[in-house]
């Protein structure tokens, strides 16, 4: 009886299977429809958002338990700890950073946004999973322990290997897969920021790097999801609490947040190269000395323990102390000693290969640089000035719109962190310079600086890096094709040494057809050490240009729909 009672429900669920596998084929062979596309822009943006809601109470609980107090009176409390224990926790957690990434990256370097943009436009929007999932664990470590970071590069970069779990599992095309990715970056800002509107403008600006009609529903269910997730755990409450609205004496006191814009774009400018510069010196010891990989982050580590003991403002995101300069609880000396301290720790952070991301240590370093040219232009022009707080408002939102270059969602960011919606202008102003002055030091930010220092030069735009995105098997005509080039020429051209290898892009094709002026370039497979090569076929200058101008279209159809 009971065995009969069953058997319609086991019935029932393979069938349920059976409906559940022929929808997954169909979605694998056709695409997502667009209501099954927004349903998993919502479940997307729900994972990423509990991704991002993880981390942070890691961050939390892993603070409170080494360090006796989490991020929002760390810098106070840690005054209080013995010195040794300051020193000590950043090396440990140095030396296990170290560990994981030597084990699971193939570089030992932390992945952040700059990858993500990188998977974006290059790799279908995806991104490495493995050295994902252990950068995002590195980063967790090091926020945790003493490094001079930021939270939204690891929980951007975990919330992108989950749209590329889902964009491999449907088998998505280029546009899907970018849009997956996009839902996923919105949602994880969001719930990390508690920013629903910046959270799906950052993804847009900064990450696909259009504006698409298309793209921004999805990214919006997906952002408000993120946020949802956030708000169950904090509420509706923002991120800094200021003392009272800023009050700006409009058209007198403008030209004072024009200089502050100049002023902060120079300081981001600053704070990108000090990591470049960090970096490469850490590269440059690294080769000279032959230290094992997993040497440099505890080094990094011993040097931030160092700095920790006398400027216990360092240690991690530097909740409280953004909030000291947005409320004025600085003095002028301690605001630019504190920011100058500030830019070396997260310079040594990211050039030791410790992880991390920018974003909350320019907005750290934006609300110093504001705090400090406020407290002077007040001081100057009292009867012309609203408070030195507005100024550091404003200054937050320069610097970290500079860094990311990013002046639309870095604005709603400080908006929404703050709840102060009454500075628009000044921080607009101050944004909108910074951002001008900064992308034209530096390659227009610094995630796209990053890349263009791998050698992949995304800032220039489509029709820079789209050539190195078709391989040249995916153009060439093969040996048995119709209208194939010659079998006897093309080994005289691969005499001559004419020829192209078959990893190849046409980013390498297309100089050598200008300088050698051949029609045609033969394409070889190289074989092991004394075998010659296999001849695969050719790659036509004509149908080079063909495979470029449809990349060109394919990108543009994208971002125009």
């Amino acid at each position: 009886m009971a065995e009969n009672d069953a058997s319609p429900i086991a019935q029932a669920l393979a069938e349920a299977r059976a409906h559940i596998a022929r929808g997954l084929a169909v979605m694998r062979r056709e695409g997502p429809n667009q209501a099954q596309f927004w349903f998993m822009a919502l479940l997307i943006g729900i994972a990423a958002g509990f991704a991002a809601l993880g981390f942070r109470l890691g961050i939390s609980w892993i603070q409170t338990a080494v360090y006796g107090t989490d991020d929002v009176r760390l810098a106070s409390f840690a005054k209080t700890l013995p010195w040794w224990w300051v020193l000590t926790i950043p090396i440990l957690g140095g030396l296990v950073v170290g560990l994981i990434l030597d084990r699971f990256t193939p570089d030992a370097r932390v992945r952040a946004v700059a990858d993500v943009i990188q998977g974006a436009a290059l790799n279908d929007g995806r991104v490495e999973k493995r050295a994902g999932l252990a950068s995002a664990l590195a980063s967790l470590i090091t926020l945790s322990t003493g490094g001079s970071s930021g939270r939204e590069g690891p929980v951007v970069h975990l919330a992108a290997v989950i749209s590329s779990w889902v964009s491999n599992r449907i088998n998505a095309s280029g546009v899907t897969g970018r849009d997956l990715l996009g839902c996923a970056v919105a949602a994880a800002v969001s719930a990390s920021f508690n920013a629903p509107i910046a959270g799906a403008i950052f993804a847009l600006e900064v990450v696909l790097r259009h504006f698409a009609v298309h793209a921004f529903a999805p990214i919006a269910i997906a952002s408000v999801a993120g946020t949802v997730i956030n708000r169950m755990e904090f509420g509706g409450v923002t991120e800094f609490t200021l003392t009272r609205a800023g009050d700006l004496a409009f058209y007198a006191e403008l030209p004072a947040f024009l200089i502050l814009g100049i002023v902060s774009g120079l300081a981001a400018v600053a704070l990108m190269r000090a990591v470049f510069l960090a970096d490469d010196f850490g590269n440059l010891v690294q080769s000279r000395t032959g230290m094992p990989r997993w040497l440099r982050p505890t080094l990094a580590g011993a040097i931030l323990g160092a700095i920790a003991i006398p400027f216990p403002h360092i240690i991690g995101v530097g909740y409280e102390t953004t909030s000291s300069a947005l409320t004025g609880g600085l003095l002028l000396r301690e605001a630019v000693v504190f920011a100058i301290v500030k830019a070396f720790a997260v310079a040594v952070t990211l050039g030791g290969r410790m992880g991390g991301g920018m974003f909350s240590p320019a907005l750290v370093l934006g609300s110093l640089t504001g705090l400090s040219f406020g407290l002077i232009a007040t001081a100057i022009v009292p009867e012309m000035s609203g408070s030195p707080t507005l100024y550091a408002l404003a200054g937050m939102g320069a610097v970290a719109a500079a860094v990311l270059g990013a002046p639309i969602s870095t604005t709603l960011i400080v908006f929404e962190l703050t709840g102060d919606w009454q500075t628009g202008l000044a921080v607009m102003t101050a944004v909108s310079l910074s951002t001008a002055l900064a992308s034209r030091l530096v390659d227009r930010s610094f995630f796209l600086t990053q890349i263009e220092r791998r050698g992949i030069r995304l800032a220039a735009g489509p029709q820079a890096y789209l050539l190195s995105t078709v391989r040249v098997t995916r153009a060439m005509r093969s040996k048995d094709a119709e209208r194939a080039a010659p079998e006897e020429r093309c080994w005289e051209l691969i005499e001559e040494g004419t020829f192209i290898g078959d990893t190849r892009t046409l980013e390498a094709a297309m100089p050598l057809f200008d300088r050698t002026g051949a029609d045609y370039l033969p394409v070889i497979r190289v074989k092991g050490e004394g075998e010659a090569p296999e001849l695969l076929g050719a790659l036509f200058h004509v149908d080079a240009l063909r495979a470029y101008n449809r990349a060109l279209a394919e990108t543009a159809a994208e971002e125009h729909s």
